[in-house]
Parts: structure tokens; sequence; C-alpha cells
């Protein structure tokens, strides 16, 4: 069994951008701008966000945030994302989510130029890359297929099953895992809560990817030997041993199936870092196309 270690992939790409960003700059050009708009005080967000904020600081890059408070208004927020568009000196810029009840996601999300849109979550960017075509592909299916590169993970012919229909990584890891590319050409199978077996389409694959937001969901009678197994899951349950409580354990059974795996991923220390370094990959292949062009 091989632990894929995202923290320290996310590292070395990062000293990767970092060295390219220096190259770009001493010619000359203006820094790779990102832009974070974080509203209201939720604490998962916040940490999210300075997560991203800190890697744009050790890559190079300018980073700024933008902070409402949790009752600023929709039109408020839109007036935000329109002055975030036209601004020559962004190259991408995030809302992070979840964000307040009264304000639409669907709504926010549709006002983002595509072109600045480094999160992938645009419809624009969703069909271009359903197609094949460039765009940005959502931070964190971008960062799976980043780590099956780079560990040199085979997938051509492999039976792929992913748990989880999320518009944000199940349904685009699909998409992304039956294309024909270097990271593609599987047979993929992607169940949710009404199909009627999980259990047993999980135990045919090739490789799993597990995005469905319940602790410990995959456990190892459903994985079969030598299967790479891709944790997506971020989940608290309660820990009186640790200081704060709780503990933040995935979607897989990590201790029980890892075992059984030849690569899989933890939590945390998996998926979650290289989502920030997708992040940073987007917005300077932003930069590169709209700002050098």
């Amino acid at each position: 069994m091989q632990r894929i270690d995202g923290k320290q992939l996310g590292i070395t790409i990062q000293e990767e951008i970092r060295q390219e960003v220096a190259q770009l700059t001493a010619t000359g050009n203006r820094a790779p701008h990102l832009v974070a708009v974080l509203v209201g005080d939720n604490p998962a967000s916040a940490t999210y966000v300075r997560a991203k904020m800190r890697a744009c600081k050790r890559t190079g890059f300018q980073s700024t945030l933008v902070q409402k408070e949790s009752d600023v208004t929709e039109s408020e927020l839109l007036d935000v994302v329109k002055q975030l568009n036209e601004d020559p000196n962004v190259d991408g810029f995030i809302v992070q989510l979840p964000l307040p009840k009264h304000i639409d996601e669907h709504v926010i999300t549709m006002a983002i130029d595509p072109i600045k849109d480094v999160d992938g979550f645009h419809p624009t960017n969703f069909g271009l890359m359903a197609l094949g075509m460039p765009q940005y592909i959502p931070a964190t299916p971008y960062g799976i297929i980043t780590m099956l590169d780079r560990y040199n993970i085979e997938t051509s012919g492999k039976h792929c099953v992913v748990i989880g229909r999320s518009n944000i990584v199940g349904t685009p890891m699909s998409i992304l895992m039956s294309r024909k590319a270097k990271v593609g050409n599987c047979t993929v199978t992607l169940t949710h809560s009404r199909t009627k077996d999980v259990a047993e389409e999980v135990r045919r694959a090739d490789i799993v990817i597990a995005a469905i937001g319940r602790a410990n969901f995959v456990t190892a009678d459903m994985v079969k030997e030598g299967a790479v197994v891709i944790d997506v899951g971020i989940n608290s349950v309660d820990d009186a041993s640790r200081k704060r409580g709780y503990r933040l354990v995935g979607d897989v059974d990590f201790e029980n199936v890892a075992p059984k795996c030849s690569f899989i991923t933890p939590v945390p220390g998996g998926v979650g870092p290289m989502t920030v370094t997708a992040l940073l990959m987007n917005t300077l292949e932003g930069y590169k196309t709209h700002y050098l062009k």
C-alpha cells in the first residue's frame, strides 16, 4: 500500500509555480492576482480561505481578501462580483461557499465571468470540460487528476466508481475519468443516494473516488484487493481525547481499508491540500492566457 501524500505533492507543485512566477516577474510582469470573497464568519470557510491566501504568499502571487458581513445583500455581493469581473489586474477570484441562506449561490456563480472562474463552477467552464475543450477544471477534481498523474497511477481501461454526484466533485470526476486523456479512459459508474447497492458497485472498482460526505462510509468489505482509493470526504466525529473535542475523518475507513489498497489518500493531508494547489494552477493558467497573451 502506498499513501498518496497530497500535502507533500502540493508543496512540490507550489514550488514549481513559485519558480515560474519568479521568472515572469523578473522580466517586468506583474504577479498573478487571486481574490477570495468571504461572506460571514463560518469557521470552516475562514480556514479554507486562509489556506488559499497562505499558498498565494508561498508562490509569489498577489492575493486579496474581500470580507463581507453575513447580512450583505445579494445585490451588494453581485456588485462585488461585477467589480472583480471588470478589474484587469485580477486574474481569478472565488466566492467561498457556502453563502448565507438569503443569497442564491446559483445567481452568484452565474454572475462570475467564466475567464475568472478559477473554481471552475460556472456552467460555461463545466460545459467546456464535458466537451474536452480548454477550460478551468473544478479545483478538487483537478487536484485529484493531478495526484493520479504525478503518482503514475494507470487509469486507462480501469473501472472507476465515483460515490456522490455533486456538481463540485462527483459529477465532474465521472466526466474527467471517462474522457480520452492521459488520466482518463476509464469505464465509470456514478453512484449516489438512489443507487440500489452501492457496496456491490464499489466492490467491482479498480479506482474508488469517495465524495459522499459520510464519515467512514467505505468499509474494507467494499474494496477489492489492489484498488486505488481517493477519499474526498472531510467529516468531523466526536473524540473526547482531542483538545477540540473532535477529529477529522474521511468518507473511507482508512485504518481498515488501507491494507487492501495499492494507493490511498489520507484525511487530512490527501485531497484537501491539492484542491488549494489546483486553484493556484487555474489562476496561473488564466494569468498566462489573458494577461501574457
